[in-house]
């Protein structure tokens, strides 16, 4: 599987470029240790090209050169490593709570000789917002989460005027449709479907574009009020406290 079968070899010669060889040492990879430790299905191995590699690739068309991208929920690499390979300009985080997972993903990183482009991290996304991914250019996510809660993970991850891009299957229209809403809530412009890979593979790549519009505070990041000191009426700052504050004084005479 280190080589493209036939009916797909010419679009990813394409995609790949000269880097091709690379693709092909990270296919074997997946279909070897990434069917081992269960991050690939042994159903995928056959299918490993056409529908991972090339179908994760394609969306590259769309990221602009020099561009920071997080991957969230990055697996066994897919999109993050792919574009890693793709696109050697890219600077690329690769976000993954699992420890197998990203134990993988460091050990790909490092035997693809991708290091000096590619990070790991650890973590949730919404546990990294104030991290060094933070205040990315793209944010790209694969089969993770519905729009609303993906939207709501990755878009703090993004600076403003960046993007995420989610690439979805059939059901992008329906997703877009009902979380149309929630995304506004969150800060994101109007969701707009991108189809790429036209004119190279059939059915193309579908993402789900959504620019970052401004942010948004949730509640729980929300400035507390400040603590009184305890038994003096005042509050940490020194100010006296307000209601009842001239209570409990001595008479005199």
């Amino acid at each position: 599987m280190g080589e493209p079968p036939a009916e797909i070899a010419e679009v990813a010669a394409r995609v790949f470029g000269d880097r091709l060889a690379l693709a092909g040492e990270y296919a074997r990879l997946l279909v070897t240790e990434g069917v081992v430790r269960g991050l690939i299905g042994p159903r995928e191995a056959p299918r490993i090209w056409e529908r991972h590699l090339v179908n994760c690739a394609v969306m590259s068309e769309i990221i602009p050169i020099g561009a920071s991208v997080v991957d969230v929920g990055s697996g066994a690499g897919l999109p993050g490593i792919v574009l890693a390979v793709a696109r050697p300009d890219l600077r690329i985080t690769l976000v993954e709570p699992l420890a197998r997972r990203t134990a993988f993903l460091s050990e790909a990183v490092t035997s693809l000789g991708l290091a000096a482009t590619v990070t790991v991290v650890r973590g949730r996304a919404e546990d990294v917002v104030d991290g060094p991914p933070a205040g990315a250019d793209v944010v790209t996510a694969r089969a993770v989460a519905p729009l609303d809660r993906l939207a709501g993970w990755c878009l703090p991850l993004v600076r403003s005027g960046g993007r995420l891009l989610a690439l979805k299957g059939s059901s992008a229209a329906d997703e877009v449709a009902e979380h149309r809403v929630a995304i506004d809530r969150l800060g994101g412009a109007d969701p707009v479907l991108r189809l790429c890979g036209e004119g190279l593979i059939d059915p193309p790549t579908t993402v789900v574009e959504i620019v970052k519009e401004r942010s948004v505070v949730s509640p729980k990041e929300k400035p507390k009020p400040p603590k009184r000191a305890a038994g003096s009426g005042r509050d940490a700052g020194g100010r006296a406290g307000g209601r009842g504050s001239g209570r409990g004084r001595a008479r005199r005479g």
